[in-house]
């Protein structure tokens, strides 16, 4: 799977937050094939992608977000592109977590990204095509079971992300998000690892689309290009949807079979 915009991405500075595992590491690692400059800010080294510069820092920590992102924007003369894509998950219902779990989340998910974008800005406005992609969840829309913290934090983010959108278009920055589905990453694969039966539990989690597949984390690093790509005009204060036809199809659930 691939598309190639790489005459209009080549030489572009972008910056991916959490870009040391799953999603972020598939998009960190797209955006370099597509010739972009990229930096990938997360709490170490360990997992970034070839090519790609480590920014290590943790996106609750704003000085730490100031000096790293600040300092590649600085080295590079500008930012064209942020992915604000560092997250947590957590299991539970509405009963389920302390205050304190309910902050953390809160902290990461949606003041990380604020964090972020606060530390980008000085540097996107510097470019002729800043844009912003903010990482959602299909959970922000659609109702799943054990996700009521998680489902909070990612709505947040997607409403947050259209009064951004609002607010920097004015200076020609594009903000739109990403809501993937069931992405395979290896946060899942801990899940599945942790029920008795781990084969049953991927099984159980590839049903959930209609399409009766996970999502590869590639397909949603490519719909993140597709919406920081130089020339997409048309693409702003959107929320682009990758869920296997989880939250548009109404069709009878798919039956959990073995793989």
């Amino acid at each position: 799977m691939s598309l190639d915009f790489s005459s209009s991405m080549k030489g572009r500075v972008a910056v991916v937050t959490g870009g040391a595992a799953g999603i972020g590491q598939a998009v960190a690692a797209e955006l370099t094939r597509q010739g972009c400059i990229v930096g990938a800010v997360d709490r170490g080294a360990d997992g970034v992608p070839d090519g790609v510069t480590p920014l290590v820092a943790d996106v609750r920590d704003q000085g730490a977000l100031n000096a790293a992102i600040g300092g590649f924007g600085e080295r590079h003369g500008r930012i064209d592109f942020l992915v604000n894509n560092a997250g947590v998950s957590f299991v539970g219902t509405i009963e389920d977590g302390s205050e304190e779990d309910w902050a953390r989340l809160f902290d990461i998910n949606v003041m990380g990204q604020m964090r972020s974008t606060r530390a980008a800005l000085p540097h996107l406005r510097k470019s002729d095509a800043g844009a912003i992609v903010n990482m959602s969840s299909c959970t922000a829309m659609n109702g799943l079971r054990q996700r009521a913290l998680y489902s909070a934090t990612k709505g947040a983010v997607q409403s947050m992300t259209m009064a951004m959108a609002a607010d920097l278009i004015a200076e020609g920055i594009r903000v739109n998000c990403v809501a993937p589905g069931t992405v395979d990453t290896p946060f899942m694969a801990e899940l599945a690892a942790r029920a008795p039966d781990p084969a049953a539990k991927r099984a159980e989690f590839a049903a959930r689309q209609p399409s009766g597949l996970m999502v590869d984390p590639l397909e949603v690093a490519l719909a993140v290009v597709f919406l920081l790509r130089p020339g997409a005009n048309g693409s702003v204060g959107t929320c682009l949807t990758i869920d296997g036809g989880m939250a548009a199809l109404r069709v009878p659930p798919r039956p959990v079979t073995q793989p």
